[in-house]
């Protein structure tokens, strides 16, 4: 099963190397096939040419040029319609997820389960130097949306999930073009009734460059996309839903493990 990572970056010059190759020494001491797509998304400073030196010499490493409008999620859209693996996961380029929690997401797939999320808040998961600000919009967003849906997962925001193709297939088309692309796509995930598993992991602020999310301006958005996918759930009357088909018995529900 090959993994394929989607990873959009913008002016991440001071890291995006070590971000790039940290996961791929970590998913070829592990023996995942994979590939590491980087979406360059209109940066200005060095990090598309770090990226195509990278490329050169790392051969699963992959650098795909944002020519079209630019955004988070646009770069992630793109990404994933370029992508060629069995598996996707979207991870940050700053260094804040772990690319240990990433093999522990391709286990979780191959042994069946057709999401995995991470969730920073249970039992094993960690965050550290969160901006106290931040962490209780995060925390005030994820209790909303619990409510709404019904949910026990509580890291819904949180960008670093991993989906199986069909799943990504099923959800198209996605179109939030912002960071609320990182709420659509579990919601659609859940909404539509494809397993998965939810597991602890570890989030740390990044050491260089700045956050691209600007949380004035994603407010509105992110309420937007809640309630599409809200309305989905209680209106649609299952037209979106998945077809029943035979899946192994431990990934045939939603699991959640906190």
């Amino acid at each position: 099963m090959k993994l394929s990572v989607v990873m959009p970056a913008r002016n991440e010059e001071g890291c995006i190397v070590e971000t790039v190759t940290g996961i791929v020494d970590k998913l070829r001491q592990e023996s995942i096939p994979h590939e590491i797509l980087v979406v360059n998304d209109g940066s200005t400073d060095r990090t598309e040419a770090l990226l195509l030196a990278l490329a050169e010499t790392e051969p699963t490493v992959r650098v795909v040029t944002n020519h079209g409008r630019h955004g988070f999620g646009m770069a992630i859209r793109l990404g994933l319609e370029k992508a060629s693996g069995d598996a996707m996961a979207v991870m940050m380029a700053d260094l804040s997820d772990s690319p240990d929690d990433l093999v522990v997401y391709y286990r979780c797939i191959q042994d069946g389960f057709e999401c995995v999320f991470g969730s920073r808040f249970i039992k094993g998961g960690r965050v550290i130097d969160y901006p106290t600000h931040k962490l209780l919009i995060n925390r005030l967003a994820n209790f909303i949306v619990r409510c709404l849906f019904g949910l026990r997962f509580n890291d819904v925001t949180n960008a670093f999930k991993c989906y199986r193709r069909e799943v990504v297939e099923a959800m198209q088309p996605l179109i939030s073009p912002h960071f609320n692309l990182t709420v659509e796509m579990p919601l659609k995930a859940i909404v539509r009734g494809y397993s998965y598993k939810v597991v602890p992991i570890s989030w740390t602020n990044r050491k260089t460059g700045v956050s691209k999310l600007k949380i004035k301006e994603m407010g509105s958005r992110y309420l937007f996309i809640v309630l599409y996918l809200w309305l989905e759930k209680h209106l649609s009357l299952g037209d979106y839903r998945r077809k029943p088909a035979p899946v192994a018995e431990h990934a045939a529900d939603p699991v959640v493990h906190s």
